[in-house]
């Protein structure tokens, strides 16, 4: 799912959702600034850098801290890769305003470090509009962990025929109990939800594409239900559960990046 279109000719990737959310985490700190200088480093210097690409040297002036709360000079200076212009040279920067996500560099003040590749973005009010959400979100007290595994499903057939209920347990970063669970009712549409609590919701709603709740789900789960997990004894209560997880996958729709990660 595209979230951000970039400008024509600036050379930036489009971020997906799952894009931003990731930079967003990695980053101590998101700045807008305005490029005042550029060195492009000799190949020599940079013998990493991706084909196609250069490495440069920037010098830049902080205009806002959009997000972190790690103390930022207004000078700044920094290394990213770019990709040429069409005629083999350095694109120019100079009085360009980026978003960057970054973090600070130990015993040297002044100086940042991108957290990857994208993390030099043109700057735009659209862009800033749709990114300040993705920020709000990872810092509020109910922000739903990160997933780290399938921990236990359990599957459970009902008294009439179609009828079941399939349990999910995650396991997440914070040690915070999430489940999702899985309803189904004869001649009815199959209904599923996720609990960021401790209570086992049947009324629990699935996430909304595009929410840090979606992300953390469908960016983090595996793809099959691992065997393991998978606690039903009998074969047919395993194969509900195998489905019942696959629906899940299904409705969560892929972890689209077209960054690398």
């Amino acid at each position: 799912m595209p979230f951000a279109t970039q400008a024509q000719g600036d050379g930036a990737t489009a971020l997906t959702y799952a894009d931003t959310v990731s930079l967003a985490e990695d980053a101590a700190m998101v700045l807008r600034v305005e490029i005042r200088d550029q060195v492009a480093l000799k190949p020599e210097r940079a013998p990493d850098v991706a084909p196609g690409h250069v490495r440069l040297f920037v010098e830049a002036r902080t205009l806002a801290l959009i997000a972190g709360n790690v103390p930022v000079g207004e000078e700044l200076r920094y290394l990213v890769d770019v990709p040429l212009t069409a005629k083999g040279k350095a694109p120019k920067l100079k009085k360009s305003e980026m978003i960057l996500f970054a973090r600070p560099v130990p015993g040297r003040p002044g100086e940042i470090q991108l957290v990857g590749e994208g993390a030099q973005r043109p700057y735009t009010p659209a862009f800033e509009a749709q990114l300040r959400p993705v920020l709000s979100a990872l810092v509020a007290p109910d922000a739903p962990p990160r997933v780290t595994r399938v921990a236990d499903a359990l599957a459970v057939e009902g008294t009439l025929v179609g009828e079941s209920e399939t349990q999910l347990f995650l396991d997440t970063e914070a040690d915070g109990p999430v489940s999702i669970t899985v309803v189904r009712r004869p001649n009815q549409a199959p209904r599923w939800g996720v609990s960021w609590t401790e209570i086992v919701d049947q009324s629990a709603r699935a996430p909304q594409p595009g929410t840090l709740a979606w992300y953390r789900l469908a960016c983090s789960l595996p793809a099959e239900l691992p065997g393991a997990a998978n606690l039903s004894r009998d074969s047919r209560a395993r194969a509900l559960a195998a489905r019942d997880y696959a629906f899940v996958i299904e409705q969560l729709g892929p972890c689209e990046r077209n960054l690398p990660r």
